[in-house]
Formats: structure tokens, C-alpha cells, sequence
């Protein structure tokens, strides 16, 4: 509704509200202007008001009449102003009722207001509280992600590392291989040489004994001399034979140890990797706790 409602205006409608026989009110006067706040409504009226009875006081003052027809006049004027007056006050006190009750429903809406803007702090406090906890919570878990970081990093060095010792134990036990199928194939082409080379002999042997049978009894101190001599050689070709196989039952158990070693190593770094794989699927709450155990897990290992 218009503020700056003209007091002409409000006059005109108080004064119209009165021709019909009703008392001019704040609602009344608003209802037959058709605008006006009930505020500017109110404090005209009580301008009315008070000009409503110095207007009904000059009309006291009437032309020369007959004495008795001046005294009836006069008579039923002050009765009017009499009723006008006491319409005024009951007006009057009405107004001051909607004012008061205006003044307390501001007021109302103002302890509102105060309880509205503290329980606004309130919250802005509570608000502030949680944003400072939510960021130290933050800050907890940026932390506790580079540290999870550091150690999944630690973690895949580690392995890295495991594998590459794998690897050149693999490479190692290899070339372990190969010379120990090296060896085996030398033992055994120096050993078949070894037996072709007595089969030789023996052949040749055989064939000087049948060759000479004229001449056994002659050269039998000779043969026995020969066959010492050979059974020396021999003995040392069995020797040569007997160093072989205990060489190449050392490499064996070197290599044994070595395939040992290696399946410990991978077994470490499969032990590893599954640590590995479980860190990154457990959640942040449990990976705290094991966290804390790591270091002497890694003690230990």
C-alpha cells in the first residue's frame, strides 16, 4: 500500500464514515479510501479527531434565533458534541489499542529477529567449527595418503629390487647349468675316450700276447712289467674318472643351494606383492593401523 497517503484524503473518508452513523476506525477509513497504511490511516485520524472538535465547537456559535429556539439548539449541539467527544475518545483508545498492539507485535518480530540472527551465529559458529575440523581432517588424510604413498613407493623398490636379484640368480643358475652340462659332457667324452683308448690297449695287448705265444716264455718278465705299467694307468684314469664325478657332484649341490636361494627370494618377492596388493585395497581406516605395524614387520623380515 501507498505510504504518503494525502490527510485531505483521509479527512474526506473519516468524514464520509461518520454521515452514515458509524464511529470513523483505522479499518473503516482504509475500507472506504481503498489504500493507506494502517500506521498513516491511524495518526490522521487522530488529527481528525482533534479537528473534528474544534470544528463541532465553531458551530456553537449560532445567529441571533428566539431565545427558546436558541436554548433547544444549543442544547442538542452540545449533545452532539457531547456524543462526537466521547465517539473521538473511544476512537482514540481503539487507535492506541492497534498501536499498541502494533508496538507489540514489532516487538515480536524483533525478539525474533534477535533469536533468528543468535541462532544464525550459532550455526555460522557450529558451521565454522565443522569446516576447521573437516580441514584438520583433510590435512589427517593428505598425510596419511603421502605416507601410504611413500610406502607403496618403498614397497615397489623392494620388489623391484627382489626381482632383480631373481633375475640374476636366474641368469647365474643358468650359466651353473651350462657349466655343469659342460662338465657332464667332458666327464663323459673323456671318459668314453678313456675307455676306447683301454679298449684300444687291451685290443692291441691281446693281439701282441697272441702275436708273441712263440716267445711267452721270454718276454713274460716284460709282459708283467707292461701290464703293471697299465694297470697303473688305469688306476690313474679311474682316479681322473672318480676327481670328475665328485666335481661334478659339487657343482650339483652348488646349484641346488643356488635354485634354493632363488626360490627364497621369489618367495619373498611374491610375499611382497600381495602385501603390496592388499595395501592398496584396504580402506584408509584400516590401512592406518597396519601402517603402524609395518616397520616391525619389516624388522622382522
Amino acid at each position: 500500500m501507498a505510504v504518503g497517503v494525502p490527510e485531505n484524503d483521509v479527512f474526506a473518508a473519516a468524514d464520509a464514515v461518520l454521515a452514515r452513523g458509524e464511529r470513523p476506525t483505522v479499518e473503516r477509513v482504509r475500507l472506504e479510501l481503498g489504500r493507506g497504511s494502517p500506521a498513516r490511516v491511524g495518526g490522521l485520524l487522530d488529527q481528525w479527531w482533534a479537528r473534528l472538535a474544534e470544528r463541532l465547537s465553531g458551530e456553537t456559535r449560532l445567529p441571533a434565533l428566539p431565545g427558546e429556539v436558541s436554548q433547544a439548539f444549543v442544547a442538542v449541539w452540545q449533545q452532539a458534541i457531547h456524543l462526537a467527544q466521547g465517539v473521538a475518545e473511544q476512537g482514540v483508545v481503539e487507535q492506541r489499542k492497534v498501536l499498541i498492539a502494533e508496538r507489540e507485535r514489532v516487538a515480536e518480530i524483533e525478539d525474533q529477529a534477535r533469536q533468528d540472527a543468535a541462532q544464525f551465529r550459532q550455526q555460522a559458529t557450529e558451521a565454522l567449527a565443522a569446516r576447521q575440523a573437516a580441514e584438520l581432517r583433510l590435512a589427517d588424510l593428505e598425510l596419511l595418503l603421502s605416507q601410504r604413498q611413500t610406502q607403496i613407493e618403498d614397497l615397489q623398490q623392494q620388489r623391484e629390487g627382489l626381482l632383480h636379484e631373481r633375475r640374476e640368480a636366474q641368469q647365474h643358475n643358468q650359466a651353473l647349468q651350462q657349466d655343469l652340462q659342460s662338465l657332464r659332457l667332458k666327464a663323459e667324452q673323456d671318459l668314453q675316450s678313456l675307455r676306447v683308448k683301454a679298449e684300444q690297449e687291451r685290443v692291441a695287448q691281446e693281439s701282441y700276447v697272441r702275436g708273441v705265444e712263440d716267445r711267452a716264455h721270454r718276454e713274460v718278465d716284460r709282459v708283467r712289467e707292461e701290464g703293471k705299467a697299465m694297470t697303473i694307468q688305469l688306476k690313474a684314469a679311474a682316479r681322473q674318472v672318480e676327481q670328475l664325478q665328485r666335481r661334478i657332484e659339487s657343482v650339483q649341490t652348488e646349484s641346488s643351494q643356488i635354485q634354493q636361494r632363488a626360490a627364497a627370494q621369489q618367495a619373498r618377492a611374491d610375499t611382497l606383492e600381495q602385501q603390496l596388493i592388499q595395501m592398496r585395497e584396504v580402506p584408509p581406516a584400516k590401512r592406518k593401523a597396519r601402517v603402524r605395524k609395518t616397520p616391525a614387520a619389516q624388522g622382522a623380515g
